[in-house]
């Protein structure tokens, strides 16, 4: 052999590789990056607010007869020795501490001193409440974050909401407000939609990548096999003809050729929409910016309080009838955990891996492709136990908007208090997505019958979540907690990554006939 057929072979090898990882399901182009590794969980040196020894008094500032109020309920509680005053005291200062934070909140659109920065983030009211351990530990928590992942604090959530970065959280009544308010609200819903297409059409336009990709490969690997001649017998300076193997590669090449061409049109279709959103988009930019001078600072008060007035009953939500409401972080209820505290990058950390084990726990299908869509998560100040699902998208744009979970930062549990939160987001979008057929169809329908069939009593989707959990902390480390019918819907319907899947076959016969039937399914087309 001669070095440029050396050197053509090792070409080929190479296209023939690519090829292979190209048509490979385990490299999906819309499902790519997970989430940024969380290398730093603390400063080394922690900031010095909480030695501030105006703290309190900066909080208090600028409140009207609110300050006054919320001091002397906070005292009389405080020092009350009755279990019955205490109790009633308790109430008070609860109802009175929201107000106050409503008020704060209204100021995050502009710059706020320190303290009420960490009102907001951390419920601390005053530093003295805490023990120094618990000051240390909550000033080495990192301020800023460099992940690029949308896990905010309340101080930010609200920020965001005054400058119009972000839409309010949807509600069952309609929002009341000026007509500057509500041209604001229609612009960022046609806002939203121009930016889901944009993601959507994005995400298509890598998947049509990828095939082409693939199936350029084997057409070079095709025309390599078909150019690949041996010589005539009689006269060696002349090629033989086709063999009948090569001429079957005719029929191959004009198959991939009719693929390429067909990728080629769809892709069309796709850049243009992309070019029309990102053009509907810098239009309505520049209409929301220009919106946004006139009367801005009433529109930032209004939704700046109608968000709050979602955030009070999220809190409510994530604590529940039994939990503890109280509102004021205290070394009373607050316990030193650096993996227990519901921090940014202790959130992402675990959100990480929650993805590690359900493989399409941030996954949404768009014109029947996967697209990553990592919801809002808004950090809640509360001693709140379960985290929650608020929304499971924008009701205006469906396929690629985010979703909002609410997760308490002082769980007894950090892990179950997010797992609650996507299980509850998980049920959400496949109720949505099954819509009028959310008891017959899919996950939920599925779910829905068993429950139905266990004549079981009380609220579905609680079960569901508390089932999500043992799925995610049992079944998938091979400990069978779950009933043979939920084990089966959850595995197609939820499905481990494949690496937990591969693991978890060779452990026992029950995983083993599971991933049986997904090898069926795959090969009936089934899915």
């Amino acid at each position: 052999m001669n070095i440029s057929e050396s050197n053509s072979n090792q070409q080929i090898t190479a296209e023939q590789a690519n090829y292979e990882e190209a048509a490979s399901p385990s490299t999906e182009p819309a499902i790519q990056s997970g989430f940024p590794p969380v290398e730093k969980l603390f400063e080394d040196t922690g900031h010095k607010a909480f030695d501030d020894p105006a703290y309190y008094k900066t909080v208090l500032a600028d409140s009207g007869n609110l300050e006054q109020r919320l001091h002397t309920i906070f005292q009389k509680y405080a020092t009350t020795k009755d279990p019955k005053d205490k109790s009633i005291f308790r109430q008070q200062v609860i109802s009175v501490f929201w107000e106050f934070m409503s008020k704060v909140a209204q100021e995050t659109s502009g710059k706020i001193p320190e303290s009420k920065k960490y009102l907001l983030r951390f419920g601390i009211l005053h530093p003295n409440l805490l023990s120094t351990e618990a000051k240390e530990f909550l000033s080495k928590i990192p301020v800023e974050s460099g992940l690029g992942q949308p896990v905010y604090y309340l101080d930010e959530w609200m920020n965001m909401i005054g400058r119009g970065k972000i839409k309010c959280s949807a509600t069952d009544e309609a929002r009341p407000g000026s007509g500057q308010g509500r041209l604001n609200a229609h612009l960022q819903t046609l806002q939203e939609r121009a930016q889901g297409k944009i993601e959507g059409s994005q995400g298509l336009l890598r998947s049509k990548n990828s095939e082409r990709v693939a199936a350029e490969n084997k057409l070079l690997c095709l025309v390599k096999e078909l150019t690949d001649h041996s010589h005539y017998e009689i006269f060696p300076e002349i090629f033989d003809h086709y063999t009948e193997e090569q001429k079957h590669k005719f029929i191959e090449i004009q198959d991939c050729i009719k693929t390429l061409s067909k990728i080629d049109r769809e892709t069309t279709v796709y850049m243009r929409d992309l070019e029309q959103g990102c053009d509907d988009l810098q239009i309505l930019n520049e209409k929301l910016e220009a919106a946004g001078s006139a009367e801005a600072y009433s529109v930032d008060l209004e939704s700046i309080n109608t968000e709050f007035s979602s955030i009070r009953q999220m809190a409510k939500m994530t604590v529940g009838r039994q939990g503890n409401a109280f509102p004021i972080l205290t070394s009373e209820f607050f316990r030193v955990s650096p993996n227990g505290v519901g921090f940014r990058e202790n959130v992402i950390k675990q959100l990480a891996w929650i993805e590690s084990i359900d493989a399409e726990a941030f996954i949404r299908f768009y014109k029947n492709k996967p697209t990553r869509i990592v919801p809002f998560v808004i950090l809640l100040p509360t001693y709140g136990d379960f985290g929650m699902c608020w929304e499971p998208f924008d009701k205006a744009n469906r396929a690629t908007s985010k979703g909002r979970i609410a997760v308490p930062m002082y769980p007894k549990n950090l892990t179950i208090a997010l797992l609650s939160a996507v299980g509850d987001m998980r049920w959400q979008v496949a109720k949505e997505k099954a819509s009028f057929y959310w008891m017959e169809e899919g996950l939920t329908g599925n779910y829905y019958q068993w429950f139905q069939a266990q004549k079981l009593k009380g609220d579905v989707k609680a079960y569901f979540i508390q089932d999500y959990i043992v799925w995610m902390t049992k079944e998938s480390e091979g400990t069978q907690k779950l009933d043979k019918d939920i084990r089966g819907t959850f595995w197609r319907y939820m499905p481990f990554t494949q690496q937990i899947k591969e693991k978890l076959k060779d452990r026992n016969l029950i995983y083993q006939e599971l991933y049986q039937r997904d090898k069926n399914r795959a090969m009936s087309d089934g899915y």
